[in-house]
């Protein structure tokens, strides 16, 4: 299986979909995940075709919310049939779930919400995707104390109930963004943390899980 994720699109579909084009006629892949900030305060018009041009592609795509993709858009990833926000899908070996939005924070961007909502989701997701061989977390925010949450003025700004939530339960690897000059890998016990940073950019991540798991970065 071979995954490529996207975080922080905020509106460059058609970058996103000429890495697409790519890919599929280079190594292929078999699953697209979206990590939030697909949009930048967007309508739920907007957002229904950014994630319906990516499904031409004809492979699943699995979608969180980001903190500037607006609370309303929720109902239309699922509607979509993609939504990893609180809840997961397994395909093949698998097990995908997510957590939509971001912590409260003095900026009160459109979709932010508490640490404690932050771990119930992850609960939430990790109890329908538990059973898998590989389980893959996809929060929009990345842990708190890590390579991937530092901002330029050398804070760590991330989620402390994710970093929580990775020390317990220990996912193979774990797909976020949020903090674009973050972009790197870090590790959190035996969980590989992947920031892929701004998709708009031409950047993204790539996960091949064949006997084992690789993720890299990409573009």
């Amino acid at each position: 299986m071979r995954i490529l994720a996207f975080t922080d699109i905020h509106g460059s579909y058609s970058t996103v979909e000429e890495i697409l084009s790519r890919e599929f006629t280079g190594n292929g892949f078999d699953v697209i995940l979206l990590g939030g900030d697909i949009t930048t305060h967007g309508t739920p018009a907007e957002a229904h075709d950014a994630v319906a041009r990516f499904q031409k592609s004809g492979k699943p795509v699995l979608t969180v919310a980001g903190n500037m993709d607006p609370i309303a858009l929720e109902q239309t990833f699922s509607m979509l049939g993609g939504s990893i926000n609180a809840c997961g899908k397994n395909i093949g070996d698998a097990g995908f779930f997510g957590v939509s939005g971001a912590p409260h924070s003095f900026l009160h961007t459109p979709y932010e919400i508490s640490e404690e909502e932050i771990f119930r989701r992850a609960e939430a997701g990790w109890n329908e995707a538990k059973s898998a061989r590989w389980k893959i977390f996809v929060p929009h925010a990345p842990p708190f104390n890590t390579k991937v949450d530092k901002v330029f003025a050398g804070k760590h700004v991330g989620s402390v109930s994710v970093r929580k939530f990775i020390e317990e339960k220990q996912p193979e690897v774990v797909v976020c963004g949020h903090i674009h000059e973050a972009r790197g890998t870090d590790t959190i016990g035996k969980s590989l943390i992947i920031n892929c940073g701004q998709a708009g950019k031409g950047l993204y991540g790539v996960i091949t899980i064949e006997n084992t798991l690789h993720a890299e970065l990409a573009g």
